[in-house]
């Protein structure tokens, strides 16, 4: 029987966030389709860092998981679109706040003071 602090992070709900949207490159895939419906050779190009292998495995739980939708085409060549879910759209104030948070520590590691990236933040 697990102990009340082992249930308590089990239950944790950012490790559940997390396990959805966690890993190398997701966050990555959803900032990419917020632009819209892509392709997978699309996605691919957008983002020249991920291997093919690990941008179908993340996409492929991104779709078990109920966050974007994959459309087949069943054409020859293949045509396989993905693009952000119903459900999926709910993270877009997530993914918004990871990309401000993102870009000021990109500043901060670049040498701007706190005060300059919170007066940026305050003129957008």
């Amino acid at each position: 029987m697990p102990t009340p602090h082992e249930r308590e992070l089990r239950e944790c709900p950012v490790d559940a966030a997390l396990s959805v949207i966690g890993g190398r490159w997701k966050a990555t895939i959803l900032w990419r389709l917020t632009e819209g419906p892509m392709r997978t050779s699309e996605l691919r190009r957008s983002i020249p860092q991920v291997t093919e292998r690990m941008l179908i495995r993340h996409l492929q739980e991104l779709v078990r998981d109920g966050v974007l939708i994959r459309t087949d085409a069943r054409t020859v060549p293949p045509h396989v679109t993905y693009e952000i879910s119903e459900y999926g759209s709910t993270l877009a104030a997530v993914v918004a706040a990871l990309c401000e948070w993102g870009r000021n520590h990109q500043r901060r590691q670049a040498g701007t003071s706190t005060s300059d990236v919170l007066q940026t933040r305050h003129e957008h």
